[in-house]
């Protein structure tokens, strides 16, 4: 997937049009739709042609359990515009983005969904505003993330690896702990397929770091205190705590262009915010959600030991032995 052109005036015209609406008119799907079941997906592809011949493939997985909603019905009547404006505005002109929808597999009716790699304002729409908000959760302090990890590692394919080991992104969103591993149960009755053991998420991570870049984004400061010990165990300082979730889209588009080299350090980064429309006090919120992750990048600075090195190795022989 991933032809035609994005249109930034197309886009914010779209969004724009629903501002104002209730999020029941936005987000319509009262179940998963049929085209984001994973059940017998194969592949979701992220692929270059003559329209993009630099696909980057962007992924978010958005958490649309009861306390998660606020996320996907910003990006859908105001964020996602002005992630395509700072993404491309910083030098990346090819991003393809992907939707899937993350709930509770212990509870929900539709703990994963998942969309296709797109590139024009209306099919990133369309996909974002399939997704079925549940407003779940089992109440166990627990949500099924492991579940993305094992469709991007195990069902996606993307040029910007495949043809020049560019690692794509992941941003997930979250305010809860991970199940501590894949059931294989959930996946033969989610995904329709067999494994003969479940997969401990510290090894679905590795799998799925092989071709992205991970990052886990925390709605706010008061729910950090959930969550974020657990996550820096198994992401380090790709976990990001952000001020308010209204900063996830200037987050994202900016951990791509530290990490791209678009934006040298935070200095640039601000300017870079500032004049695409970013509010001063917006602005400085990224950035102080961003300085841990930003000093992995920067070669002066000491370096501590973080789980996330770990993940840029090969899978160990537990992914191997179930998927060769």
């Amino acid at each position: 997937m991933g032809y035609g052109n994005y249109s930034h005036a197309a886009h914010a015209a779209l969004v724009a049009d629903r501002a104002s609406a209730p999020h029941h008119e936005v987000f319509k799907q009262r179940g998963c739709h049929p085209l984001m079941d994973p059940r017998g997906v194969k592949m979701r592809e992220a692929r270059d042609n003559a329209d993009h011949p630099h696909s980057l493939a962007i992924a978010f997985a958005l958490d649309v359990t009861g306390s998660m909603g606020d996320i996907p019905r910003l990006l859908a009547t105001r964020e996602l515009p002005t992630f395509m404006k700072l993404i491309m505005g910083c030098g990346i002109p090819d991003p393809q983005l992907l939707f899937m929808a993350i709930g509770d597999a212990t509870s929900d009716n539709a703990p994963l969904q998942i969309g296709q790699f797109e590139s024009t304002a209306e099919l990133m729409d369309q996909w974002l505003t399939w997704s079925y908000l549940e407003g779940g959760g089992g109440g166990s302090g627990s949500e099924s993330y492991e579940l993305a990890f094992y469709m991007l590692a195990q069902h996606t394919d993307i040029d910007c690896w495949v043809k020049r080991k560019k690692r794509g992104y992941l941003f997930m969103t979250g305010d809860e702990l991970p199940y501590p591993a894949v059931s294989r149960h959930q996946i033969e009755a989610l995904v329709g397929e067999k494994l003969d053991e479940d997969i401990p998420i510290e090894e679905v991570i590795a799998a799925a770091a092989e071709t992205y870049h991970l990052f886990f984004l925390i709605p706010d400061l008061q729910r950090r205190r959930n969550c974020e010990s657990r996550w820096r165990d198994l992401l380090g300082d790709n976990v990001i705590c952000m001020e308010a979730p209204e900063d996830a889209c200037a987050v994202a588009a900016s951990i791509v262009a530290l990490t791209e080299g678009a934006a040298p350090d935070l200095k640039t980064l601000v300017h870079t915010l500032t004049t695409n429309g970013i509010a001063e006090d917006r602005a400085a919120a990224v950035v102080r959600a961003l300085k841990p992750y930003a000093a992995l990048l920067d070669p002066n600075a000491v370096k501590s030991v973080s789980p996330i090195g770990s993940l840029t190795q090969p899978a160990s022989s537990w992914w191997r032995k179930l998927f060769g």
